[in-house]
């Protein structure tokens, strides 16, 4: 992250996670580094099909000393059909999640000169990330907070949508709104993402 910023990044794509952090002091300090730089970070979910509001899923926004950093966004999975199976079953959720992107059958390089089908939150959060760079090319003068808040406030809402709420090896997933399942109750979308930076410039 601290690279990152010193060689000039705007955005940082975050497509990893795990379950615990000896060291986070050392990470929180350089979420604040990115903050204070005015970087935006982009960060996937998870793939665990779990409430990330309580099962942990490092690294988190939240700091040890009690504040939370405003320049980073949570990335979930959805599938293309806005139907019950949208949400991912992989996909971890919770209101900590700001956000939903595309994450299932994505066509990407491989090892070996190869192409393949691949699923998971490492594949929603770079189009996120990608939405986010287009936005800030055409409008430079936005900042990492009014960016985030763009992407948030100009999402495909899908709140009154049922969906099977994601649980990997579940064998009876319960029906849930969709806005149960993150923040914004909604999915990415680019043209609105423009437009909402074009009235912010």
């Amino acid at each position: 992250i601290r690279y990152a910023v010193d060689n000039g990044a705007n955005i940082i794509n975050i497509s990893f996670g795990k379950a615990f952090s000896p060291q986070k002091k050392f990470v929180d300090d350089a979420f604040k580094y990115a903050e204070e730089h005015n970087v935006l970070l982009i960060h996937s979910a998870g793939n665990d099909g779990v409430n990330n509001d309580s099962v942990v899923h490092y690294p988190v926004p939240l700091l040890d000393d009690g504040t939370a950093i405003t320049n980073i966004i949570n990335v979930g999975a959805s599938q293309q059909k806005d139907d019950k199976n949208f949400a991912g079953v992989f996909s971890n959720y919770g209101m900590s999640v700001d956000l939903f992107a595309p994450g299932f059958g994505i066509i990407a390089l491989f090892p070996e000169n190869r192409y393949k089908s691949a699923n998971g939150t490492s594949f929603s959060c770079p189009v996120v990330s990608g939405v986010a760079a287009l936005g800030w090319s055409y409008y430079p003068n936005l900042t990492a907070a009014q960016l985030k808040d763009m992407l948030l406030t100009s999402v495909i809402s899908h709140k009154k949508l049922k969906v099977l709420k994601p649980g990997k090896g579940v064998k009876v997933r319960q029906e849930v709104k969709f806005s149960e399942l993150c923040k914004t109750g909604g999915s990415i979308n680019a043209y609105n993402a423009f437009k909402a930076a074009g009235k912010e410039k």
